[in-house]
């Protein structure tokens, strides 16, 4: 039987941002969903670019919507529970995160390191930039000064990694941020890798952990309907077994499942049913769902 040391009760808190899921009933978790976010309502009539960076005062007002979203919940002792959307929204999540749990830690999952700054990012698109943000190295950005407290570098993992841009790569080895590519789980297992990355960053398992999960951390076969799929990720098996594992450590305080993208004029329905079902089969992982 898992302790909860930083919940009040068995009680999660649903954003859906704008995606939603079930959990199933025998976890005997009571669920508050406070509906979808109407996000679109947040949009500037005006959204010029600010260097590179585009449309950042609309990211700027839903993250910020959302951080509110994902505090509110965590000050009533409940898990907060994220489903989206671009990964930007973890700029959001983590921020109302460390509003509650200033000692939290960060476990990221995903090809993509998302740690480009707006110096660096080449495309401009927000979703690759949240975790220079988060870390306040991104400089100063008009209209995200509301994003404090700042991550510390020894309080975020990655696993997964397979496609990071060369100056991230660079950023990484300077602020000595622990990560782990799909060529340690080869090597070592995942079961390894999680103990490793746990170790890392809350050593004595007594820090708060935010779950950040980007479906494309997982190999397209697995789950195909996402924005920016990469050919050898996470097998069905080992990202179920990221989500047990972190569960199984009492400390989970907030969880984001991210880029499962349902637009149907983008993929088939297969696609989009199946990557679905895993999104909401990670969520039931983090919850306590076990093989036996």
């Amino acid at each position: 039987m898992t302790t909860y040391k930083f919940l009040k009760n068995k009680s999660v808190g649903i954003i859906g941002c704008p995606f939603s899921g079930g959990q199933a009933k025998e976890l005997e978790w009571n669920v508050e969903f406070d509906g979808h976010h109407k996000l679109t309502e947040l949009r500037p009539a005006e959204d010029p670019n600010i260097g590179k960076l585009k449309k950042p005062r609309y990211v700027s007002r839903v993250t910020e919507a959302v951080s509110k979203a994902v505090e509110s919940h965590l000050k009533r002792g409940q898990l907060a529970l994220t489903l989206g959307g671009d990964h930007s929204l973890a700029l959001g999540t983590v921020v109302g995160t460390l509003s509650v749990h200033p000692e939290a830690c960060l476990i990221w999952i995903d090809a993509h390191a998302d740690i480009n700054t707006p110096e660096t990012t080449e495309s401009g698109n927000l979703h690759g930039c949240p975790v220079s943000f988060l870390l306040g190295i991104a400089g100063k950005v008009p209209g995200f000064e509301w994003v404090k407290p700042f991550l510390k570098p020894d309080r975020l993992v990655y696993i997964g990694l397979r496609d990071v841009d060369r100056p991230e790569k660079k950023i990484l080895k300077q602020l000595g941020i622990k990560a782990y590519s799909m060529h340690e789980v080869d090597k070592y297992g995942i079961g390894k890798v999680v103990e490793m990355a746990l170790d890392s960053v809350n050593p004595k398992r007594d820090r708060p952990i935010h779950l950040s999960f980007d479906v494309d951390g997982l190999d397209p076969t697995v789950a195909p309907s996402t924005g920016t799929p990469v050919r050898g990720g996470l097998t069905f098996r080992e990202g179920h077994y990221i989500c047990e594992a972190i569960h199984n450590t009492g400390c989970l305080v907030s969880v984001d499942i991210m880029e499962v993208n349902v637009n149907p004029l983008l993929f088939d329905e297969a696609s989009v049913f199946e990557t679905v079902t895993i999104g909401c089969s990670l969520i039931r992982c983090c919850l306590g769902e076990t093989l036996l």
